[in-house]
């Protein structure tokens, strides 16, 4: 195991700073990057490449990129043609990024934002992103929900007031993404069909071009009977080992374990996300790991910096050694504060916090 950030759209001095830190890994959301994307909206091969020769040149790997699927999900369900138009051109991507030697594409199965319903006062008075089920209303959901591009890494948009993260980026041209409240009715039965589509549709290309797809699961977790109608099928083990089964003998088919979205999906948060390791590492699923905390649990938590949650991180990277995971763990969704607007200070801290957990092991 080693550690590793996600960054977007990275100048050099970025880059040089996670090479300082001890980063070993790099991966790039390409969404609202222009890196390796054309005006037509292909991926170029040669520009992945490039992006990969450049991140090799600080010493790290390009350990992935992000597949946006856009609206493809929403789409399978009420505009099958619009999907299929999707799924080619995604297909398109997976071929790129094969050809531009990148092993690993992650993608999200979100039809709605990464649903938050406040932001409370942390350690310090870090201003920590929280979802309490109680307290959910679709202003709550449009103000400090994650949405599109606009995630706890730029900084921008979230939780601070004012105008909402939906009007400031444009979330769901940019990724597909609608208010829980306006995407209708998408049950447990319409969930399963469509993320079924998705695999359908990518996996084989995956397959062919030697790709790991790393799929994020639903954060948070809803409560029976979902949110507005809307169910997140991914927001359970259960959910996730039925995923599995979708493509059980494909190596290209598996996780990007974000550990705090797993912590969410339980009253027992480290029990579940051990429970999750043992189970998903031995399968290799387990493509990728967001490494971070939560205070609470489910239907009732706040971001955390790692060292102050509900999870017992150093039991996880023990965990993580037993079952054989060797790839990267990368630090996600630190809280905000004004004192570091960039979040460089509390992404350090994380990386930091995380190599002394893996030094101790």
């Amino acid at each position: 195991m080693y550690i590793g950030e996600q960054l977007i759209a990275p100048t050099d001095a970025r880059l040089r700073l996670s090479a300082q830190l001890g980063a070993r890994g790099i991966v790039i959301d390409t969404r609202p990057a222009r890196e390796v994307i054309e005006d037509d909206g292909s991926w170029n091969p040669e520009k992945v490449a490039a992006l990969r020769r450049r991140i090799e040149g600080f010493g790290m790997r390009l350990d992935g990129m992000a597949l946006d699927v856009g609206s493809l999900l929403l789409d399978s369900l009420r505009a099958p043609d619009k999907a299929k138009e999707t799924a080619a051109r995604l297909r398109q991507h997976i071929r790129a990024a094969a050809a531009g030697g990148v092993p690993m594409l992650k993608y999200t199965v979100a039809m709605v934002g990464i649903t938050r319903t406040g932001v409370v006062e942390g350690r310090g008075g870090m201003q920590c992103s929280t979802f309490r089920a109680a307290d959910y209303r679709p202003e709550a959901d449009a103000r400090f929900s994650y949405w599109g591009t606009v995630l706890p890494e730029d900084g921008t948009g979230h939780g601070g007031g004012g105008t909402s993260p939906v009007d400031q980026m444009g979330a769901p041209e940019t990724c597909g993404q609608v208010m829980a409240s306006a995407a209708g009715v998408i049950s447990a039965a319409d969930g399963w069909r469509a993320i079924a589509f998705l695999v359908s549709e990518l996996l084989p290309t995956a397959e062919a071009e030697g790709i790991k797809l790393a799929c994020h699961p639903h954060d948070p977790a809803y409560p029976p009977g979902g949110l507005n109608g809307v169910h997140h099928v991914l927001g359970s083990l259960d959910g996730m080992r039925r995923f599995v089964a979708l493509a059980p003998d494909s190596p290209c088919h598996g996780f990007n374990f974000c550990q705090g979205t797993i912590a969410e999906m339980s009253t027992d948060p480290t029990a579940t996300v051990l429970e999750a390791i043992r189970t998903f590492g031995p399968q290799k699923r387990i493509f990728m790991v967001h490494f971070r905390n939560i205070a609470g649990g489910y239907l009732d938590f706040r971001e955390a910096m790692p060292d102050e949650g509900t999870v017992d991180m150093a039991a996880c990277i023990r965990a993580y050694r037993e079952v054989g995971y060797e790839g990267i763990l990368c630090p996600d969704h630190v809280p905000l504060s004004d004192l570091d607007p960039g979040r460089e200070r509390f992404f350090a801290f994380a990386l930091g916090y995380t190599k002394a957990l893996l030094q101790a092991a």
